[in-house]
């Protein structure tokens, strides 16, 4: 058999095409390219629902959701141990008010998870999408599968991007029921000392939640575009975390004023807009515009890099 004649057989077993009798010479068959482009229908969906199983079942990232949901619960139960002692009352931020009303514990939890751990699932998650494919030697092999590689790329995404929004869903519900059995929910105080019911405040506190997660939508571009970059996850991983330190480094200097504004984590804590009596929809919108920014400007680089890449394991 000549080489053509191999190459091209072998190309047809990988794509399931068997060659049949009958069939045209190696001269004249056409040859299967398994890196054109090309889509299958319901091939984006069945490897959607593949990697959300991975994602979802890999032992890594359950234990480090496992983390995420203990926060409010050892918060939770230090804050009641003490709240007969000299130190009821006391703390930085929501804290203080988390006995008085156990909403306050959703909100205690991501204020200070978001800083760090929430970003830290965001780098595992997105970091790894791609490079921890071609650092596994198997993202060739999954550009066999009929799909175009950018609907791969928004494969990838997806899975990242719900694995960081089931994280902060589970840290908000952990949070919530933590806060009901421990310290029971009454009437919330806001910030301009007005208080609203149980009801109201259940839905503002699933608008911090919401807000929340889409503050990470930017973070999670930016984690994959540097995924595309590297054969190495833990590189990216590391590059997402230094990029938000930077970010919040560049915000806390007066002298960067002018660009603040358009930073990444600048908007990250106006989640406090839930508690003040009128939420102003312009404060809740300038958040959500400087994330669909980054997600647009990092998810285009991913996209340009990704497509036109030479994949070689």
């Amino acid at each position: 058999m000549s080489p053509d004649e191999s190459g091209a057989t072998g190309r047809a077993e990988t794509t399931g095409t068997a060659p049949t009798s009958g069939s045209a010479p190696s001269s004249t068959r056409p040859v299967i390219d398994p890196f054109a482009s090309r889509s299958e229908p319901g091939a984006f969906g069945r490897m959607l629902a593949s990697e959300l199983l991975l994602v979802l079942g890999r032992r890594r990232n359950q234990l480090l959701v496992a983390l995420v949901a203990a926060v409010p619960i050892l918060l939770g139960v230090v804050l009641w141990v003490v709240n007969d002692s000299a130190y009821a009352g006391q703390g930085p931020g929501f804290i203080s008010r988390v006995s008085e009303n156990g909403l306050f514990l959703v909100i205690t939890s991501l204020f200070m998870c978001l800083p760090f751990l929430l970003p830290l699932v965001v780098s595992v998650a997105s970091g790894d999408a791609v490079a921890g494919e071609a650092g596994a030697g198997t993202l060739r092999y999954l550009l066999l599968v009929p799909v175009r590689r950018g609907q791969l790329l928004l494969v990838k995404a997806l899975g990242a991007l719900v694995q960081v929004m089931l994280a902060v869903l589970i840290l908000a519900a952990v949070a919530f029921l933590t806060g009901g059995i421990l310290f029971g929910f009454g009437d919330l105080t806001l910030l301009s000392g007005q208080s609203v019911g149980v009801g109201a405040g259940i839905g503002r506190m699933l608008g911090v939640t919401a807000y929340v997660a889409m503050s990470l939508t930017g973070l999670i571009a930016l984690g994959l575009f540097f995924s595309t970059l590297t054969e190495v996850p833990i590189g990216a991983m590391a590059a997402t975390l230094v990029a938000t330190i930077v970010s919040t480094v560049l915000d806390s200097i007066p002298q960067l004023s002018t660009i603040h504004p358009g930073l990444l984590t600048h908007h990250w804590f106006d989640f406090a807009e839930f508690l003040r009596f009128s939420v102003s929809s312009d404060v809740i919108w300038q958040g959500v515009w400087v994330q669909a920014a980054w997600v647009a400007i990092f998810g285009s680089l991913a996209w340009a890099r990704f497509t036109t890449a030479d994949i070689t394991s």
